[in-house]
């Protein structure tokens, strides 16, 4: 076992994953990136009214796969189908465990040059990795940490472009109209006389575009974007902004990475104790599967393909028959959230801090859902939408509570408080939450996108 493995890091807490967890020093979300061009509200409100540019060039992790054993890996490990998988196109990516346990999801994308990327948070992008080196592939793997974890610049830019008039930047930026290009397809775009992989995606129910490609050619890139932008009211977004899209868009980040198992334990060897993340919020079982979420619990069970083998494929035929819960949004009460953040200017111990806009304090935000007292489901990620005039939470709720106007609470803050930097001292409180559909947003409803 590695000294500093996440394995070590749990024996030396008393051999408690939860317990080591709650303390670990890892931040709740990193985006190494500028906080705010102008002011996080009006750079929301851009994605829904105008365009947003979001360098995406430096919060998430790539790994760039080649060899003859890419797709096959990919297949090996994925609960989704590479049946149709080929050069110009990208899907989504979810791995669980041999139990049927999710374990992270990103996105991967068929380069040109037939070198496939997967992008996303640690969880999956280590668990992937693991795999890849000890599965004996023959394959070829290439990695890019994110910025605040690499030394030196990244290996490729990505802006991403979104909104309505997303598409009408991008024809003024190439000077000519835009090919027909599918959803999660890509194209190749002329810019400034270089050709560049442009991704077609959606974000807060907006159309757009991912644009990547050598770093040594960022600034000019981001030049053209800026100066075609300008016509159509542009507005580059933050990492405040950007941190609460998936929250109007209905994409939970950061649900609980199911490696705690034995057959996970050599995983849990090779992962260095300080990559897994952080754990918050008012779950407060010691039983780490009480924490733990099936693809069926967090709506992706759509995506589950069983045309082939995969990784904890014979469980999830199981867990398929009998769904236990679902993704939804709650709607948390505003006299509830104002009366908590009223606790700070009355005496007394005050209610966990809500940060504005997003109110996630660790990694693994895992918050009881409750009704009658009883917990029914699993609060993740939280934050304010001005576009909506609501605060919102990403849950996963059991079926029988998941009808939308159903009252429930959330139980917010920890007892007892974990030793997290952004874990002051605090009282829990219930705030009233109403079931809401998921994606919270009508106009993102009304155009049927859905992440998963």
């Amino acid at each position: 076992m590695v000294r500093d493995s996440l394995e070590a890091g749990i024996q030396a807490a008393g051999g408690n994953p939860i317990e080591f967890l709650r303390n670990v020093q890892y931040p709740a979300f990193e985006f190494p990136v500028r906080s705010e061009w102008t002011n996080w509200r009006d750079e929301q409100r851009a994605w829904r009214d105008s365009c947003v540019l979001f360098d995406q060039s430096h919060h998430m992790a790539d790994l760039f796969l080649s060899g003859p054993d890419a797709v096959k890996a990919l297949t090996r490990l994925g609960v989704n189908s590479f049946a149709n998988f080929g050069p110009g196109m990208a899907k989504q990516y979810i791995c669980v465990n041999d139990g049927g346990h999710f374990v992270g999801d990103g996105i991967v994308v068929y380069l040109p040059d037939g070198t496939i990327n997967l992008v996303s948070v640690p969880s999956v992008i280590n668990w992937t990795h693991y795999h890849l080196e000890t599965g004996g592939y023959d394959i070829r793997i290439e990695r890019d940490d994110n910025s605040n974890r690499r030394q030196g610049a990244p290996r490729i830019f990505r802006y991403e472009l979104q909104g309505p008039a997303a598409l009408a930047v991008v024809e003024k930026m190439v000077g000519r109209p835009l090919p027909k290009v599918k959803f999660f397809h890509t194209t190749q775009l002329a810019i400034g006389g270089s050709e560049y992989t442009a991704l077609r995606h959606g974000m807060a129910g907006q159309p757009g575009f991912e644009i990547f490609g050598p770093w040594a050619d960022a600034d000019k890139v981001l030049e053209a974007i800026l100066d075609a932008g300008a016509a159509f009211g542009l507005k580059r977004g933050g990492a405040k902004c950007y941190s609460t899209a998936n929250v109007e868009s209905g994409w939970i980040p950061g649900p609980f990475s199911a490696v705690f198992g034995e057959a996970e334990k050599g995983y849990r060897e090779w992962l260095p104790a300080a990559a897994y993340g952080s754990l918050g919020g008012s779950m407060d079982s010691t039983d780490v599967a009480d924490y733990y979420v099936t693809p069926y619990d967090i709506g992706y069970g759509k995506v589950v393909n069983f045309d082939h083998d995969f990784v904890g494929r014979a469980a999830l035929e199981g867990l398929a028959k009998q769904p236990r819960r679902d993704k939804v949004s709650l709607l948390w009460n505003p006299e509830d959230v104002a009366a908590a953040l009223r606790s700070w200017m009355e005496p007394g111990t005050p209610v966990k801090y809500i940060e504005l806009p997003k109110a996630r304090y660790a990694w693994f935000q895992m918050d009881k859902v409750l009704r009658n007292g009883r917990q029914v489901g699993i609060s993740m990620d939280n934050g304010l939408i001005p576009n909506e005039r609501a605060f919102i939470s990403l849950a996963s709720v059991d079926l029988e509570h998941c009808r939308p106007g159903t009252e429930l609470t959330v139980l917010w803050g920890e007892n007892p408080r974990s030793a997290k930097p952004a874990v002051e001292p605090h009282r829990q409180m219930e705030i009233r939450a109403t079931v809401a559909p998921c994606p919270f947003a009508q106009v993102i409803r009304d155009v049927g996108y859905r992440k998963s």
